[in-house]
């Protein structure tokens, strides 16, 4: 089997030997670019994702003689692995497939990297993507920043990521009010995940627009409206579901909630976030020095990253 045969396979269906293959091609500098990107890609499966794999990837987003792409993709497979050691904690070993000390390493790494100007705009913008699902303080001036440069990729990189960081409440209501299709999506969701009561007229109107309403933009409101009223909600949806031409409407998959505006991942891919924030209804992401919660179920995804993202 190959990367791209692992490519067209579910994770838990893949061989034992399927972490071999994807660091064969990682480390692999003769290999084709579209596999080695795939296989960064695949990377950041919980099935494949330990120590080595970690450090190999790391390597790869540290490295400037790399090409721009594949760091880019490096960067935001380690959302997965972030989001659940900062919800699992290391205390029992066995919880998460990385160590402590790498966890550690790959936050100190991809901090550096986000504040390095030298660093391709793509990349930084992947690594700040994939950072907050383990927030730290620096994250707060770093989305800040983001935002404030009024660059379109910047600004829909920061929204995306205050679904992740509080502070941002005005921010995220500025930004429902974007004519960027994207950066008004994911503000949507950042709403939802911030559980937002200022943004509750604006979500409203989308939901009971639903037959104007973009069906991605459609399901993001769909969430917030469970996430900022769930009292309201039940009544809200009822009515929506009730109404016709839409029978056809579903929750959001995992994957289209949880990748950000920006262009990496693949339309109609596979979960590829834990639950968390915008990936589970009606609950906020955890901050930093809150309880850890036990999750249900320890379900195993690949990274996800903004709306564009998708390619």
């Amino acid at each position: 089997m190959n990367v791209k045969a692992l490519s067209d396979t579910p994770p838990w269906e893949w061989p034992k030997n399927a972490r071999k293959i994807l660091r064969d091609a990682l480390t692999n500098r003769h290999a084709p670019e579209d596999d080695r990107v795939t296989a960064a890609e695949l990377a950041g499966d919980l099935v494949v994702m330990n120590d080595d794999l970690a450090g190999v990837l790391l390597g790869i987003v540290e490295d400037s003689s790399e090409t721009e792409q594949l760091r880019a993709r490096g960067a935001i497979s380690f959302g997965p692995i972030l989001d659940q050691a900062d919800i699992d904690g290391f205390e029992d070993p066995d919880d998460v497939p990385i160590s402590e000390k790498t966890f550690n390493r790959i936050q100190v790494s991809l901090e550096r990297l986000a504040q390095d100007e030298r660093v391709p705009k793509e990349v930084r913008r992947r690594v700040l993507e994939a950072s907050v699902r383990a927030p730290q303080d620096w994250h707060q001036s770093a989305i800040r920043a983001a935002f404030e440069t009024g660059d379109r990729e910047w600004v829909l990189t920061a929204v995306f990521a205050m679904r992740w960081i509080r502070g941002f409440d005005q921010e995220i209501l500025q930004s429902l009010k974007s004519t960027d299709p994207e950066t008004h999506f994911e503000a949507v969701s950042a709403a939802g995940a911030r559980e937002l009561d200022a943004a509750w007229p604006h979500v409203l109107d989308l939901v009971e627009n639903a037959r104007t309403t973009p069906k991605p933009l459609l399901l993001a409101a769909i969430e917030a409206v469970g996430s900022i009223r769930p009292r309201e909600a039940a009544t809200v949806l009822g009515d929506l579901t009730g109404s016709s031409g839409n029978a056809g409407l579903r929750p959001a998959t995992c994957s289209e909630r949880a990748r950000p505006s920006v262009g990496l991942a693949t339309r109609g891919s596979r979960c590829r976030t834990r639950r968390r924030g915008g990936c589970s209804p009606g609950r906020r992401p955890r901050e930093r020095g809150e309880d850890r919660a036990r999750p249900e179920s320890r379900r195993r995804h690949r990274a996800g990253a903004p709306h564009s993202a998708r390619g």
